[in-house]
């Protein structure tokens, strides 16, 4: 990828990090020496706790949780936060055409991908029915930050909420004066400036392990995140076997049941990570010529690998070929 030269900066390279939503998060800025690093890697820890804390399917206390136990009819206050999360969620979940959908919770924790204790098996098709019958982000209706619960809908906003603690974590470091940053949580990132000798943040593209497939020889494709993000959705990530069948965590909400096309992964490329990760979700969902051509009619800089007999294709959308061009 070709990129405009940038002026050196000041400082060295210093890593940071530590742990959250079951995955780990790091840092790499350009700081002086005399930085408080852990004062610095507490306000990182902080912005990522509150997320959190207000979005977490696996902590009983969140607003998430609280919203899902609501009775119906009530209504919600969400923090400020958490609304701006959802009401970009259900952007996306419009424009997907329910390809992306925050509302799939119930159905997530049946599968065995919440944090409920599960079986290993595949539930019954009767058991999907009703759940899936009963969620739906066209469900959901948002006063300013409060939420109505209409009655059986539960939030389920992985898709999108840890693009999200990498915005804030990044935010956290532009509120503390750091100029040039490279934030990762559980593999989605963004950068930021540029390091000591004037390059930028360059990343290799996410692609899946070749297990099971033949190992794919193609070249790697690195991109400089300017100011860019990056979030990868793959049905390699969480999944179980059960009678020779892999079941991957992507649910289709049209089925209520995980995808069972050839798209194996989906990396998207925006401005902020919230938006990639929202968009990586809604591709995966989607079968690849579906994802190839919903990417190229939106603009959207997507790699998408699918998984054929040979071994991993992958393809570029045209917004990501102009990246690299």
């Amino acid at each position: 990828m070709t990129t405009p030269p940038a002026r050196p900066v000041g400082g060295t390279v210093r890593a940071f990090g530590g742990a959250t939503m079951g995955t780990t998060w790091s840092v790499k800025a350009v700081l002086p020496a005399t930085t408080d690093l852990l004062a610095l890697e507490a306000m990182v820890q902080r912005a990522l706790d509150t997320v959190v804390a207000e979005m977490s399917p696996w902590e009983p206390l969140s607003d998430l949780s609280r919203y899902n136990r609501a009775a119906p009819g009530t209504w919600t206050q969400l923090p400020a936060a958490m609304a701006a999360v959802l009401r970009r969620a259900i952007e996306v979940a419009e424009r997907s055409h329910g390809a992306f959908d925050p509302t799939l919770g119930a159905l997530t924790e049946l599968w065995g991908f919440g944090p409920r204790p599960f079986s290993g098996a595949p539930p019954p098709a009767g058991d999907i029915m009703p759940l899936r019958d009963a969620m739906g982000w066209t469900r959901l209706t948002l006063d300013g930050d409060a939420l109505l619960q209409p009655g059986g809908v539960r939030l389920d906003l992985n898709g999108i909420a840890k693009g999200f603690g990498v915005d804030q974590a990044a935010t956290a470091l532009d509120r503390a004066g750091v100029k040039s940053y490279l934030v990762e949580v559980g593999g989605e990132l963004r950068g930021v400036g540029a390091k000591p000798d004037g390059q930028p943040w360059w990343v290799e593209l996410e692609r899946p392990p070749p297990k099971g497939l033949a190992a794919n020889d193609a070249e790697k494709t690195v991109v400089a995140l300017h100011d860019l993000s990056v979030a990868t959705s793959g049905d390699y990530r969480r999944f179980f076997d059960h009678d020779g069948r892999r079941y991957a965590h992507t649910l289709d909400p049209a089925t209520g049941a995980p995808t069972t096309h050839a798209t194996v992964s989906v990396t998207v490329l925006a401005k902020d990570c919230m938006s990639a990760d929202a968009w990586a979700t809604a591709l995966t969902v989607m079968s690849p010529d579906a994802a190839l051509a919903f990417a190229a009619e939106h603009d959207l800089a997507a790699l998408i690998v699918s998984g054929r007999s040979d071994g991993l294709e992958e393809r570029l959308s045209p917004a990501l070929r102009a990246m690299l061009d």
